[in-house]
């Protein structure tokens, strides 16, 4: 099991700090703060070195402590020493690779692997992906320095690979409009979709809507998996589990969410953004007494999620049910979330 190891950049404001203490109490495996960590899983103190001594590492370890060695890697002389600390029964060699990040990442797996624990410094949750997987073993775990909430839950579910979940609720279809031609976005992501699997799409960041992918064929179109027809460039997605996305403003690289029927979570990259006129569709449907909407391309290709399925936009009627992701209330500021705010969406 890969270890997360998390420390709060000094410049965090203490807002956040809040925030973040409270997501790494609830997922990180150690938390660092200064010379001190500490190890929640079981219980005890590690004794963080910032310099490699002998001596200082010898005595500890006769003292039955454990001792971490923290070391940034500017060259071939400090990998070098980083492989000592480990041949001295060290209990975990931090690595900031300064400048190259694979190879030294490679050489020191390779070569400390079995007598100390590699933890790999990062700054975010690209990085931590990275060095997770480096030489196909990846390092033992990350030690995650940041101020920002959103890349602590990206963090998280990269080295728990623990998949984070929305809660759907069944949302009853009220009205289906014509609405003539508009400007709709197609989302073509770097991976392969299942049936039931789309992004969330809503004209209210309050209530989105998940619009399946294209995975179903047809006599008179190929599926495209990697593909979801999204609706209207005014409509609301998630990039992250913290910020929405106008449809609009997304391009190729940037990162949206998939979700399925069951509220599972992954996280894509867009590959390509095609905007193009097309007729629409309107979509208005309650849930728990509140009513929300989404604009959609009218065609055949286009289906909402089911309970049990999922159905062409064409064939939607009054008294139908798909699946909905219902947020908490107030607005959002640039998509962050502002819950106190008063904002009304029509």
């Amino acid at each position: 099991m890969k270890e997360l190891w998390f420390e709060i950049a000094p410049t965090v404001s203490p807002s956040k700090k809040d925030n973040l203490l409270k997501l790494a109490t609830e997922s990180a495996d150690v938390l660092v703060e200064g010379t001190q960590a500490h190890n929640r899983s079981s219980k005890c103190d590690i004794c963080v070195l910032n310099r490699f001594d002998e001596n200082t590492i010898t005595r500890l370890k006769r003292e039955g402590e454990k001792v971490a060695l923290r070391i940034s890697i500017r060259g071939k002389e400090d990998e070098n020493t980083a492989v000592k600390a480990a041949e001295l029964s060290t209990d975990y060699i931090i690595i900031n690779c300064l400048d190259w990040r694979v190879i030294p990442l490679e050489n020191l797996i390779a070569k400390t692997r079995g007598k100390s624990k590699l933890i790999a410094e990062v700054s975010n949750s690209e990085d931590a992906r990275l060095v997770l997987e480096a030489l196909e073993l990846g390092t033992d775990g990350v030690l995650l320095k940041t101020s920002d909430p959103d890349e602590l839950s990206k963090t998280i579910a990269i080295v728990k690979k623990q998949a984070p979940k929305l809660k759907l609720a069944p949302a009853k279809v009220t009205a289906v409009k014509q609405i003539g031609t508009g400007a709709r976005v197609c989302v073509d992501t770097c991976d392969l979709m299942s049936p039931s699997e789309g992004i969330l799409v809503g004209c209210q960041s309050a209530g989105l809507f998940l619009v399946e992918a294209e995975v179903h064929e047809s006599p008179y179109v190929q599926s495209r998996p990697f593909r979801v027809n999204a609706g209207s460039l005014s409509m609301y997605t998630f990039g992250s589990l913290q910020n929405t996305r106008y449809l609009s403003e997304l391009k190729a690289g940037d990162e949206v969410l998939i979700v399925d029927r069951k509220g599972n979570v992954r996280c894509t990259n867009v590959g390509r953004v095609k905007i193009e006129l097309r007729p629409l569709i309107l979509v208005e449907a309650e849930v728990e007494g509140k009513r929300i909407k989404t604009i959609l391309q009218n065609a055949e290709t286009i289906r909402l999620v089911t309970v049990n399925g999922s159905t062409p936009v064409t064939e939607l009627k009054a008294g139908d049910e798909v699946l909905a992701h219902m947020t908490t209330g107030g607005g959002r500021h640039f998509g962050v979330a502002v819950p106190d705010e008063t904002v009304i969406e029509r």
